[in-house]
């Protein structure tokens, strides 16, 4: 009986398989095997710790590796990991003298210099559109210097074809010059300057003296457009002649530009002066007319040395910074002009040309200003009604030293290049003395002389005597000439002592015959 009980027992847990599956013992219904929630949550859960326990272990031998072995001083590792939150009871940390360091030495690089307004003002490079802040110290490596001025270069260049002028307008340019020793050296600076501009552009050139074979020479090599203008009155000597001369050139090249309804921008530039490419693009910006920040080079002799007093005072009422250009208020407006100071060099200032001393600049440089060429025509639209007449200017002996005179309000003159605070272009004024021997036209003509010989002369004729070697054989002469006369000298005393000598032997071998007779 309990056998046949615990068969059925046996039964009931284990039912029987169907005939097909052999009689095997049968699978549950639903098909799965039932698995305890314990058999995958405790590997997972060790696997976790593993992980917590390995990145805590290593942040914890990194911390104390950084306190034991760091060059650095105590208190910028306690500032770095506060020790309160690190309890290491077991870990006495030592002083960084007792035990040798195991890290390489922090790189020693100099200091930056204390920071400036001055200069951080001046340290921002415009790009385009954008500005790039410079730090005021070099860098140590000058290649990458370079390099980084090739990128700003690049930069630059890309923003200027991206967001620069779409549509420039033409550019017209005035010059009046005439024929000297340092004309071709002024006028091929300019025109290698002029070529330059990515801007159509034309030359006004006007010539006192009218036209000369030198002034069309340096002209025809010319990329650019150039209109050569003759002006019949021939430029003076004197310099405050010569400024008024230019400016009846410039207005006589103003009158041009109306007659032929050229259009465009006005710009006045001398042919000794230095321009940037950057200006070009910055008169774009005008209006009717504008004014830009020029620098004044003209600091060739040194100032007279006045006293304390009035040196105070003359800092006091004018700034000796050699800038003329417009001064602006915070707002960005017009307030008035800032001229060079010339009254330091009043008593050392050239009269003539030619002379080797300081040379003034006018009060105000046709240079620093451009103007709207419709500005001048006689019927344009939109032209202002501030403006003069130009046949009213200019004439009854009236005198024009700037272009501040071809108006009648100068507080509507717009200043260009940041207000005024940068300068793109300098002034210049160098003429060869009056007592210079430069070749004319620059030929040479005959050849040069030979003032060091060459140690091996490619030609077969034998340089001529150089002044050093006439003076050589010259000393070698005298020489010769002095020893031959000592020698004759010393041969005719020589002579004399011999005869006295055989005179006196003589008298002897008289004197002792006659002693004999005796």
């Amino acid at each position: 009986m309990k056998q046949s009980a615990v068969q059925q027992s046996n039964r009931r847990a284990y039912p029987r398989s169907s005939a097909g599956d052999g009689g095997g013992v049968a699978a549950p219904a639903d098909g799965s095997v039932f698995k305890s929630p314990g058999v995958i949550f405790w590997p997972a859960f060790h696997v976790l710790c593993c992980l917590v326990s390995a990145a805590a272990g290593f942040r914890f031998s990194r911390l104390l590796f950084l306190l034991l072995f760091s060059p650095l001083a105590p208190s910028s590792s306690s500032s770095s990991f506060p020790r309160q939150h690190l309890r290491l009871p077991l870990v006495r940390q030592q002083p960084a003298t007792a035990l040798p360091s195991l890290l390489p030495p922090p790189a020693v690089l100099p200091p930056p210099p204390p920071p400036n307004s001055k200069s951080l003002a001046s340290s921002r490079v415009v790009v385009g559109r954008h500005g790039i802040r410079v730090r005021p110290w070099p860098h140590p490596d000058p290649a990458e210097v370079a390099r980084a001025h090739e990128i700003l270069a690049r930069v630059q260049q890309e923003q200027r074809l991206q967001y620069g002028v779409k549509d420039p307008r033409p550019i017209l340019v005035v010059t009046p010059t005439y024929a000297r020793t340092f004309q071709a050296l002024h006028l091929t600076g300019l025109l290698h300057s002029l070529m330059l501009v990515p801007h159509p552009l034309t030359w006004l050139v006007v010539e006192a003296g009218g036209l000369s074979n030198e002034t069309s020479a340096i002209l025809s090599s010319s990329l650019v457009p150039v209109l050569q203008l003759p002006f019949r009155e021939q430029m003076p000597v004197v310099w405050s002649d010569r400024h008024r001369l230019e400016a009846r050139m410039r207005l006589y090249a103003l009158r041009v530009i109306r007659e032929r309804r050229l259009d465009g921008i006005v710009l006045f530039a001398d042919d000794s002066n230095v321009h940037t490419m950057e200006l070009f693009d910055e008169i774009q910006k005008v209006e009717w007319m504008g004014a830009v920040s020029v620098g004044i080079l003209a600091h060739s002799a040194a100032p007279e040395t006045p006293s304390r007093k009035q040196q105070r005072e003359g800092d006091k009422e004018n700034s000796h910074l050699p800038i003329q250009g417009p001064a602006c208020n915070s707002s960005g407006h017009l307030i008035g002009w800032h001229t060079f100071n010339s009254l330091p060099y009043a008593k050392k200032a050239a009269i003539f040309v030619g002379e080797g001393v300081i040379v003034l600049p006018s009060k105000l440089e046709w240079s620093g200003f451009v103007i709207n060429s419709r500005l001048l025509w006689k019927e344009a639209e939109g032209k202002p009604n501030w403006v003069r007449d130009l046949d009213d200017v200019g004439i009854n002996g009236e005198e024009i030293e700037s272009p501040l005179d071809l108006l009648k309000d100068a507080t509507l003159v717009e200043p260009l290049g940041n207000c005024g605070k940068k300068v793109m272009l300098w002034w210049l004024r160098a003429e060869a003395r009056y007592d210079s021997k430069f070749p004319t036209r620059w030929v040479i003509d005959p050849r040069l002389e030979i003032i060091v010989p060459a140690k091996r002369t490619p030609w077969p004729e034998a340089p001529p005597d150089l002044m050093f070697q006439q003076m050589a054989d010259d000393e070698e002469h005298t020489r010769e000439h002095v020893s031959k006369k000592s020698k004759s000298s010393r041969s005719k005393n020589s002579y004399r002592k011999k005869k006295k000598r055989e005179a006196n032997v003589n008298t002897q071998v008289s004197d002792l015959s006659i002693a004999d007779v005796k």
